[in-house]
Parts: C-alpha cells; structure tokens; sequence
C-alpha cells in the first residue's frame, strides 16, 4: 500500500496518464488557434470537434448544443445569467434548492439583489428534493429551476428526470449541475428534460480549468464573455484546446468505464460504511443511503472536531476533507448541514471521504484504523480539558 491515500476525489482528481497523452501535443506540436483558416489551426479545431462530439454524445445531445467553458462554476455562472439577461425580465421568479453549490447560489442572490425573485425548494433530512415541492413552487412567472444532480458534500442524488418533467410541462427552463455525476452516472438531457447541464473535467481525472455546458437547442441564451465569436457567438475568447482535448478524452474514458466502476465503488463504500461503524462509535452518517453517488461517504462523529480529525489524518498520510474544498478555511458548519437542519455542534464534526481509481480494502482498511485512533486520541484530550 503506498501513502498518501487519497481520499478526496470530490474535491478534484489527477488526471489519467491517456488524458495527460492526449493533451501534450497539443502544446508543442499542433499548437494553432483553432479559430484559424490554415492547416495548424485546422488541427486545433478538428481536436475541439471531436472533444465536442464526445461530451454530446455522452448526454445524448447535439454537437452545436455544447459549449466549453472554464469548468464547473463558470458553467454555472453561464447557465443562470445567460438564461436571465436573454429573457429580459419577462419572468422573474427563480427556484433552486439550499444545498447547491457557491457557484449556483451566489449567482442567484446576485439576480435577487438585481430585482429577480428567488425562492429555496426545501430538502428533507437526507439533502433529498421532493419533486411534488418543486411543483407546488411553479408558477406563470417562474424562469428557471436549478437543481444539482448530486451534492458535492453528503452524495445525495437528486431525482432530477422527475423535476425536469415537471418543469417542461410548465414551459419553465430547467437547470442542472452535473459536475459531480458527468462521467460516473448515466445522464440523457432528452429522456431527463434537462435545459442546461454544468460539467468540470477534473472531477473525472482531467485537467483543471475547463469544463462544458449543455445548452438545450431552442433555449434563448445571452453570450456570456465578450470578446470574439468563438463557440458560435456565445462565449468569445480563444479555445483552451489542451484543456478540451483532455476533457474529451476524460469522458471517453468515464463513460466507458462507468457501469464497472460504479458497482466497484458502490460495493467499496457499503464496506467502508461498515468498517466505521463498527470500529467507531457515536457516528452518523450523512445523505441518502439509497440515493447517493458510489464514491461519497460523509459522517459526523461526536466528540471530535473535524478539522483536528483531518490534520491527525494527514498526518497519517490520508487526504479527506470537512465538505466542499470550496469552503475550505470557513469556520461556519457548511451551508448543506445546515440546510439539512444537522445541529451546529455536530456539523462542526462533518469528515467527507470520497473515493475513486485508486481506493482498495487495503487503503479504506488503514483509513479507517487511523480515523479511529485519531478519534479516540481527540476524545481523550477533550475528556481530560473538561476535567
């Protein structure tokens, strides 16, 4: 077993040997701006193309309905202003959830400042959306409806073919940010109703600082960047063609994995359910037990702070998180925790564990020794505080 054992694959991942391959030449070697007529920028753009034919086809979308983007949240970005500004405040009142990440709700809170009308879909206990509340929150006014297909935090997967249904019957645009699931559970915008859809490459061992957004033909979008009429007029500026190019091949890769990898990691993570909790007491974990994505566990564990928790780790050569590497450094519970109305105390113990191609039983088997005996060590140097 080699160390670090890495155990935050949410967070991000490295990117894949045949990913990294695949990039290089672009680099060096056929190095032109795909938005030029001669042959070394030909190149470049038969690259992009075929990094665009993959990432539809995995949506089971059209070619000219993707646009690459900077990754994740400024796909998010792209999707809600672009809808908002094209339609020009006909409709104002916009619908998400309290669990989504930065990029979507700070977005949104910046719509609301700006006279738009937004309003939470509440969650149950487990992060969980019930579609009937989404419907009961539709109205004539309603423009979009954002909701993640799985949260970056507690795993909880979202029924999202349900509410995009929903939203389709009502003619209201629908949202989804699939940075989370691209790549690791099967996504069909058609069979789904799904308008718009955010995906990041280096969630699915690609590089960082690229990622797509599916923009359903038919839906008025306003051009988000200014600067040049690349991605047919909506978003200007020159094509990080290495970073596509390895966000193509990353999903090449993903898809055709996915069913393998999904029950491998699915069985690894009801075995590391149970080898924390019968090597730990006071532990409760966290989301959806029947909807959750394979990769995501995430507890909180009585007694424990969870940043010591992690810095014990880490001295043990093991890499978790306390939730959304997005909020890394905050000193407040995760706005998911308390969505889920989890006690401030006991949300202040959150430990996320995440993950992917390199987990083994050898490496969640010393994880979960040294969380133990970090936990145990915790416990007594608070037992011996308080006395």
């Amino acid at each position: 077993m080699q160390l670090p054992i890495y155990l935050d694959h949410a967070a991000t991942t490295p990117v894949a040997p045949e990913v990294l391959e695949a990039m290089l030449p672009y680099f060096t070697e056929m190095y032109g701006n795909s938005a030029s007529l001669y042959s070394l920028g030909m190149q470049s753009r038969e690259a992009v193309e075929n990094a665009r034919k993959i990432v539809a086809d995995a949506l089971n979308a059209s070619k000219n309905e993707i646009i690459f983007t900077s990754g994740g949240t400024e796909s998010d970005n792209m999707a809600l202003r672009g809808v908002v500004q094209a339609y020009s405040g006909l409709r104002k009142h916009l619908l998400a959830t309290p669990i989504e990440h930065h990029a979507v709700l700070e977005t949104l809170e910046k719509l609301e400042r700006e006279g738009y009308e937004l309003e939470m879909i509440p969650v149950d206990s487990a992060g969980l959306v019930d579609p009937m509340e989404v419907q009961k929150r539709l109205r004539p006014d309603t423009l979009l409806v954002s909701v993640m297909h799985a949260n970056n935090e507690i795993g909880t997967v979202q029924p999202i073919g349900e509410i995009g249904r929903l939203c389709r019957e009502q003619g209201v645009i629908f949202h989804t940010d699939a940075v989370q699931t691209f790549g690791k559970l099967p996504i069909d915008v058609k069979e789904m109703n799904i308008d718009l859809l955010s995906v990041s490459a280096h969630k699915l061992y690609g590089p960082k600082g690229v990622g797509a957004l599916y923009l359903r033909r038919g839906i008025s979008f306003s051009r988000f960047q200014e600067g040049g009429e690349q991605e047919r007029g909506r978003r200007g500026g020159t094509l990080n063609v290495p970073g596509i190019v390895g966000l193509g091949r990353a999903a090449e890769i993903s898809i055709n994995e996915m069913d393998q990898e999904a029950d491998r990691l699915t069985c690894l993570r009801e075995y590391f359910f149970k080898k924390l909790t019968d090597n730990i007491s006071g532990i409760a974990f966290n989301g959806s037990r029947a909807y959750r994505l394979p990769m995501n566990i995430h507890v909180c564990i009585e007694g424990v702070h969870g940043e010591s928790v992690l810095l014990s780790l880490d001295t043990a050569g093991i890499c978790a998180s306390a939730g959304s590497a997005c909020s890394s450094g905050s000193q407040d519970p995760s706005h998911v925790l308390k969505a889920i109305n989890m006690p401030r105390d006991l949300a202040r113990s959150a430990l996320r564990m995440t993950m992917g191609k390199t987990t083994t039983i050898e490496s969640i088997d010393y994880a979960v020794e040294s969380l133990a005996q970090s936990v145990k060590e915790l416990r007594l140097m608070s037992a011996s505080c308080l006395a």
